[in-house]
Formats: C-alpha cells, structure tokens, sequence
C-alpha cells in the first residue's frame, strides 16, 4: 500500500508537492504551485477546471509524459520521477492507458495496428513477448467488440471521430493497464457520439476495476464518477463524493 494512501483505501497513484515552471526569456512561469492527488483502486476520479488552470499539465506529469520542476508521483509503489529513463518508460507502458480528446493515433497504421501500438513498445522494450497472430486476433476482437468490425484494416484518415475514438480506447486497454487517464475524451465529438465512447469507457473501467482518472469541463461527466477535484490556478481546490451506484 502506498504511504500516502488514505481510509485503508489502497492508491495505485499518488502525487504531493508538483509544480511545474516554463522559463520564457529571462521569466519563470509557474503553472503548476503544489498540486496533489490520490487515485485510488477501481475508483471514477474526475478533475476539473477551465482552461489554463493546468489540468493537462498536471495529466502529462502523472502520465509520466512531462517531468515536474519538483513534487513526487507515485505509482506502483515507485517514486517514478526519480527512475532512470527506461525503467519509467516500462513503468508508464505497463501500468497507464491513455485516452487523449485528439486521439493520436498513427495516421499510417489501420485500426487494428494502432491497438497493437503499446505491445509493440513492450516487445521493444524486451518486457513482453510478442505473439504476432494472437495480438493481433486479440486487438482485432476488441474492436469488435466497440463496434468497429467493419473498421479493422482502416485508416484514421477513414474513420470518424467517434469511430476514432474507439480505437483509442481499444489501444489504451490493451496491456490491461490498473491506470487510464482520459483528458477529455468526449470533447471532440458530439452530444451523442460522445455518450456513446463515455459509456464504453465506464462499462470498460466497471469490467476491468480500473482506476479511472477523468479530465473533463463537463458536469455531467463529473457527475458519473466517485469523487471530482477542482483545479484552479495550479491547485487543487476541492474533493467531493459523489454516490453513484456501479
């Protein structure tokens, strides 16, 4: 259990004291002053707050994808910061999912090799051994299984958001990671197509125990998760529950 887990409630991650700082000329501007989190085992954690208070900032820092000017984060027990390049890049591979709102997936790669990107690196990374007929059967049912079987061999280019979307869910599940952060996941596509992909995430991370960090602007997303905190001018402002049956 990591020390800074709370109520007997085991957090897979935690982070105290980040702050992030840009130097622009000869002017270091702070974006981040402290910040702190814990996302607890199979919890809906949402994060809030308008744009520029640094939600995405602080995403990419416990994503392990920006390194923090100071603060600690953990996950899995590890001080991740303070690991050498590779091993946190093995730490970020096997341990987090990401789903970004503008997708990112390789424009060159069809659907099915696109949710076949994270074993690739794990492969490369000599931590998985790589069984090409099999991944592939298995990314391929996953998108089966998100309605995309008549997607399979095609390209992002050919697919529309929401269909994109889905791929990115698909490829962020795929190492059966304990951590999915979503940064926006609905804000790019419309009212329905965007209940549609909120309510396969929230099957998937009900399915799985997942522990679910979601960056949103939107109450109603909020209002689907456990507990939301407020971000504001680089803190953390408030954690309230929210009782929502599973």
């Amino acid at each position: 259990m990591s020390e800074f887990a709370a109520d007997g409630r085991d957090a897979v991650l935690t982070a105290r004291d980040v702050r992030k700082s840009f130097q622009v000329g000869d002017r270091s501007i702070e974006i981040l002053h402290g910040a702190h989190i814990d996302l607890f085992r199979g919890e809906r954690l949402c994060l809030m707050g308008q744009s520029g208070a640094g939600k995405s900032t602080f995403l990419h820092i416990l994503g392990l994808l920006e390194e923090p000017t100071e603060g600690e984060v953990r996950i899995d027990g590890k001080n991740a910061w303070a690991l050498p390049t590779t091993e946190r890049a093995r730490l970020r591979n096997q341990h987090i999912g990401f789903v970004f709102q503008f997708y990112h997936l390789l424009p060159e790669l069809s659907a099915v090799e696109n949710v076949l990107v994270p074993a690739m690196i794990a492969h490369s990374h000599g931590d998985r051994r790589m069984d090409r007929a099999a991944d592939r059967e298995r990314a391929r049912d996953l998108l089966v299984k998100f309605g995309l079987e008549r997607r399979l061999t095609h390209r992002p280019g050919q697919l529309s958001g929401g269909e994109r979307q889905r791929v990115s869910v698909a490829r962020a599940l795929f190492l059966d990671p304990a951590i999915l952060i979503a940064d926006e996941p609905t804000g790019n596509l419309d009212t329905a197509t965007g209940e549609a992909v909120l309510e396969l995430l929230l099957d998937e991370q009900r399915e799985r125990d997942l522990s679910l960090l979601l960056v949103t602007h939107d109450e109603r997303l909020s209002e689907r998760c456990d507990r939301t905190l407020h971000m504001e001018d680089g803190q953390i402002q408030s954690d309230s529950a929210v009782v929502i049956p599973h």
